[in-house]
């Protein structure tokens, strides 16, 4: 690789919910240009065979759930005791537990929802801000989602949770300024076991509807996450990267 290509060599990165799908496409992506990972995911074995396929020496998992606060000060922790630094954290970690009308929407489930989605988003800052970025500057993506900026019918929790996930970007970029930039990224429907149900048996229904002609794939997203968390992205923070194929051009249409 050309010295451009290894753009994150010496940076560490914390990506939550990484074991598969986009977060490890994310941390894929971190990886190839030069940087290490502390990945994690609920399952502890899905989490062991990420890292085998990273690399030993440039990834680390810490298995545990993302609304867990215990977990995130260890997973915070670990990437210290292993690289010395966090300099990028990927809130990616999600849930969507639940498919109907909000009028009909369990409360319980709306409070898993936001506790997974948004509540273990700024958990995870807090904690990389005080370990490291208050003092050594940095960067954070939150991985939000299309349903945040526009109605999602029947994933209408997910939607208002990465809503909230978007302006719990612009707070945390307001607040962290100007020494930790903080980006979010909307995609539209990756082709990832999550989103599965979005697209499973109809995928050649569902693609035709984006112009570009396919849905995403997460190296779409890893490569849109590199940049933003990268020095080429140094004067851009608040915002949130719409990638979607081009689907809201047929909005209205």
């Amino acid at each position: 690789m050309n010295a451009q290509e290894r753009e994150l060599e010496g940076r560490v990165a914390l990506v939550t919910g990484a074991s598969r799908g986009i977060g490890f496409g994310v941390a894929e992506a971190l990886v190839a240009r030069g940087a290490r990972v502390v990945i994690t995911g609920r399952n502890e074995e899905a989490l062991k065979e990420a890292v085998e396929r990273l690399g030993d020496r440039q990834a680390v998992g810490v298995p545990g759930k993302a609304h867990d606060e215990d977990h995130q000060a260890v997973a915070v922790e670990r990437a210290m005791e292993a690289f010395g630094r966090v300099d990028y954290l990927v809130n990616n970690a999600g849930t969507n537990p639940v498919f109907g009308p909000l009028a009909d929407l369990d409360l319980a489930v709306a409070r898993k929802v936001f506790e997974t989605n948004v509540v273990s988003a700024l958990g995870f800052a807090q904690r990389t801000w005080h370990a490291w970025q208050k003092d050594n500057g940095g960067a954070i993506l939150n991985i939000a989602s299309i349903a945040g900026v526009a109605p999602s019918p029947f994933i209408g929790a997910y939607g208002v949770s990465k809503a909230a996930m978007i302006n719990l970007t612009l707070q945390l970029a307001h607040e962290f300024a100007p020494g930790v930039r903080v980006n979010a990224i909307a995609p539209a429907v990756v082709k990832t076991k999550f989103a599965a149900a979005l697209y499973e048996g109809r995928e050649e229904e569902a693609a035709a509807s984006y112009p570009l002609g396919r849905l995403g794939v997460p190296e779409d997203i890893g490569g849109a996450a590199a940049f933003l968390l990268s020095d080429a992205a140094g004067w851009i923070t608040g915002q949130t990267l719409v990638v979607d194929g081009g689907l809201f051009l047929n909005a209205g249409v």
